[in-house]
């Protein structure tokens, strides 16, 4: 990932009802949420809600799909590995007594 990639990523992730709607929606898992049931836990106005699962989507860290007349919302697990990939590529130059699983090993 470049750099300006990861800082458009963490653009989106910079306000808070964003980041509160990621959340939620990686704890929902892979099944995701409807925008409605979203905006109502989170208290956030219907067309709010939408303008924040536009960031995130366009920021590759959300999906969504259509079921019937809904729209289901879920984490794209891809995107968010690929960013937590990024931030530990370095980790503590690959000392996986401190950085264990993170350590991202470049291929040859």
């Amino acid at each position: 990932m470049e750099i300006e990639t990861a800082s458009e990523i963490f653009s989106a992730l910079a306000q808070s009802s964003r980041l509160a709607v990621l959340r939620e929606l990686v704890k929902a898992g892979p099944g995701g949420v409807r925008a409605g049931v979203l905006a109502e836990r989170l208290a956030v106005p219907a067309p709010t809600m939408s303008f924040h699962l536009k960031e995130l989507t366009h920021a590759g860290l959300v999906q969504s799909r259509r079921e019937g007349r809904s729209i289901i919302y879920a984490a794209d697990y891809g995107g968010l590995r690929d960013v937590i990939d990024f931030l530990l590529a370095d980790c503590c130059q690959g000392d996986q007594r401190l950085c264990g699983p993170y350590v991202i090993k470049e291929s040859a």
